[in-house]
């Protein structure tokens, strides 16, 4: 059965991938980059863990087209800021990549199955928990050793100690500061989504 829904989602999108589509997945992907650049911290977090709404259009470029729509949108806004303003030498936009993809795919897909509020409260629900768990190892074993380069372990733990004292190690950096601030983060891009969408879809469904 899940299999038959992903073949059909996939013949789907690629029906839907004209022309048309995608230059509107490519006005997102830039959209979406734009979005990336104004990031804002969230007091009750650690300090480097800082919130943007860019998922929020990459979703939305998911609900109306087809999730292969929506991890393309990911994937021009991670590729742009590579390109432009990346610090990280791609590290940090393959583990945002791997993120947002991670969230964006599973939303639209079961999105897509039957486009309904159910479904799409099933998909965001399902997005932001393989987004939580895609976020915990992507910063276990990419984006944490990498930083560890930079600045040592010790300081970037003690970032967590500061805002939770259970934050010791590693591990518990992972479990309380990161796995919480990614399921802070996908409630907020599913709510401004569901605010949104409705009013917006219809401008990328015109042909």
């Amino acid at each position: 059965m899940f299999m038959q829904n992903l073949e059909r989602s996939i013949k789907l999108t690629r029906a839907k991938f004209t022309t048309h589509a995608m230059v509107k997945v490519a006005i997102l992907g830039a959209i979406a980059f734009g979005v990336m650049l104004v990031q804002f911290p969230i007091p009750i977090f650690p300090a480097f863990l800082k919130i943007d709404l860019s998922d929020v259009v990459a979703l939305i470029g998911g609900f109306a087209i087809g999730p292969i729509a929506g991890v393309t949108v990911q994937l021009i806004k991670v590729l742009l800021h590579f390109v432009i303003r990346t610090s990280t030498g791609g590290v940090g936009e393959l583990a945002n990549f791997i993120i947002g993809a991670s969230f964006v795919f599973p939303a639209a897909f079961i999105y897509h199955m039957k486009k309904d509020k159910k479904h799409a409260l099933i998909g965001v629900f399902i997005g932001t928990v393989t987004m939580t768990v895609a976020g915990a190892l992507a910063n276990m074993y990419i984006l944490i050793p990498f930083y560890a380069n930079i600045l040592p372990i010790e300081v970037i733990i003690n970032m967590g100690t500061i805002i939770n004292s259970r934050i010791t190690d590693m591990p518990s950096l992972v479990l309380y500061g990161i796995t919480p601030f990614n399921i802070f983060k996908g409630v907020i891009i599913s709510l401004v989504t569901m605010l949104i969408y409705k009013k917006i879809s219809p401008l990328l469904k015109s042909r």
